[in-house]
């Protein structure tokens, strides 16, 4: 190690190696195999290297009609329509109907403020694909200039920069103790940043055996963020309406605590707990060290299939199975085209000495057009029939397209192909067996948006700790402006997120205003049936169409119906 490095950087800097190379055994098989699916799905990287260059010495063609991307399009623009929601709901008596919708609202403006959409569509995307995708969930400073901090979820562009718990058994992952997410910056934003430290590359293996720490020559430095959870022990305070409450959120809370007339009802007690730490590391030093907030590590995976084996977790994606059927369906539209394109040109035959006149014409008669041609001899020379296409060929290109859809559970329907079904019922019926065959993908990313509320849940009590106004979405995407945490005043009720528990469900589904359409018809339906009902759910639809005065109409409609 570096002369200057201290004995504690240097423990940590040993421990992030010894955890890092743990991580990345453990999932070196499924990086290289998912690595090689998004390059086959994605780049069309679909012809072995050395067929591709012995044919392409032959001057033969190697054609890549890759199918693959309109099957994984298929999955994710399904979650794309079907969006899962969070819903917070109280679980202790000390929690609040109330307070759980400011929850609600609250984590919906996180969602929309930060882009969170891009995120999960991201991380479905890769794990789709390659098997496993990543979200992350971080707190920035507030818009405004404030010290506040506001929490928001990011997509991770390249999940091959995460490595996680190589020990974990959630299927989620929220037990997650250990993980890494490697990154490389610019060597003068690194002296920028850290002016004192050196530009040393981050190394997986303890490189002292070598002569110490490899300094990075090129222009880009390797650096890693080592997250790891460990266990501690809580200072528990008991406040006089018996609420349990972290010694350091009551701190930061006391002042309206104490407004509130809430006091510790005794000494503090101890029970045990978890802190999460996130370090940044060159290969060198320690070069920050961050206290997160939370309990948990705040990157989730959404992962495509999961299947342990020897112990260890596999993840794989809609492309695995499928590459040899594509190969196969490239080779024999290849086969065929070549076979076509390569058939030489039909020869016209006729008797020795019948192409004397004008042999200039018959010598270009397969390629170029003339008006006529003469002959010698009473028979005019003739032309031999075309081979034909080749049919063998095209049946097994048409049999490796079969397979493709076999595979993977897409058929024709599914992908809006017409197929041999006439009625309605029939075609949603297959267009449902495609929707099934695929749903792990979607109820998996529900899982990952489910831990991801969990995080959030865990994280807003300490983040949005201050006496605040905050932002919040309704279900119709309605902002409103709540004041947070502090004496009750007369501006209105002030919601305490520090105080009770709470738990939550997530729902995928279509989005509000496609559920406000599907309800708007349904009530036409409705009326149609049934013309008396029209009177009384009159200015229930019209709140549910979308055109201008759509809600003056409804307060006029309920008015006249004799509601407010």
């Amino acid at each position: 190690m570096d002369d200057e490095t201290s004995p504690a950087d240097e423990r940590i800097l040993a421990q992030a190696r010894a955890d890092f190379a743990r991580a990345r055994e453990a999932g070196r098989e499924d990086r290289q195999a998912a690595a090689e699916d998004l390059r086959f799905a994605r780049l069309g990287e679909q012809w072995p290297e050395a067929i591709r260059r012995a044919r392409e010495q032959e001057g033969r063609p190697c054609l890549t009609l890759n199918r693959l991307p309109a099957f994984i399009r298929q999955v994710v623009n399904e979650a794309r329509q079907n969006r899962p929601a969070i819903t917070c709901h109280p679980v202790d008596s000390a929690a609040d109907p109330a307070t759980a919708e400011v929850l609600n609202g609250l984590i919906r403006n996180i969602e929309q403020s930060s882009d969170a959409d891009v995120a999960y569509d991201t991380a479905l995307d890769f794990a789709v694909t390659c098997g496993f995708g990543v979200l992350r969930i971080v707190a920035r400073p507030s818009e405004g200039g404030s010290e506040d901090l506001d929490l928001a979820i990011e997509r991770v562009a390249d999940p091959f920069s995460v490595w996680g718990d190589p020990d974990s058994l959630a299927a989620d992952s929220s037990d997650w103790d250990v993980a890494f997410v490697t990154r490389q910056m610019d060597r003068r934003a690194f002296a920028a940043r850290w002016p004192d430290a050196e530009a040393v590359d981050f190394e997986d293996e303890d490189p002292a055996g070598a002569g110490g720490p490899r300094r990075e020559a090129g222009g880009q430095v390797r650096l890693v963020e080592f997250w790891r959870r460990e266990a501690v022990e809580r200072s528990l305070i008991t406040l006089t309406d018996g609420q349990e409450m972290e010694a350091e959120v009551f701190e930061a809370r006391r002042p309206f605590l104490e407004a509130a007339g809430l006091a510790p009802a005794g000494p503090p007690r101890t029970a045990p707990g978890v802190r999460v730490v996130q370090r940044i590391l060159s290969g060198a030093a320690v070069l920050e060290t961050v206290d997160w907030p939370g309990r948990f590590i705040p990157l989730v995976p959404v992962y495509g299939e999961e299947i342990r084996v020897d112990g260890r977790r596999r993840l794989r994606g809609l492309v695995r199975d499928a590459r040899d059927a594509q190969r196969m369906f490239n080779y024999w539209r290849t086969t065929s085209t070549e076979l076509v394109a390569l058939a030489p040109k039909a020869p016209f035959i006729g008797r020795k000495g019948a192409f004397d006149t004008d042999q200039a014409k018959w010598a270009s008669a397969n390629s170029q057009t003339h008006a006529f041609i003469e002959y010698d001899g009473p028979e005019p020379p003739q032309r031999q029939p075309f081979a034909g296409v080749p049919a063998g060929a095209l049946q097994e290109a048409l049999n490796a397209a079969d397979d493709l859809k076999s595979i993977m559970g897409l058929h024709d329907a599914s992908l809006g192909a017409r197929s041999n079904e006439t009625s309605g019922k029939a075609i949603l019926a297959r267009q449902r067996e495609g929707d099934v065959s695929t749903f792990h993908y979607i109820d998996n990313l529900s899982r990952a948006i489910r831990h991801a509320g969990r995080v959030l849940i865990d994280l807003i009590p300490r983040v949005y700790s201050t006496q605040r106004m905050v932002r919040i979405l309704g279900p119709d995407g309605a902002p409103a402006l709540v004041q947070v945490n502090g004496a009750e005043g007369g501006g209105g009720r002030v919601f305490d997120l520090g105080v009770g528990r709470y738990d939550l469900t997530v729902r995928a589904g279509p989005s509000f205003a496609s559920r406000r359409e599907e309800a708007a018809s349904q009530m036409i339906e409705l009326i149609r049936a049934y013309p008396p009902a029209a009177p009384l759910i009159g200015d229930l639809l019209a709140r549910n169409l979308d055109w201008p005065g759509a809600d003056e109409v409804a307060r006029r409609l309920a008015r006249a119906n004799g509601g407010g």
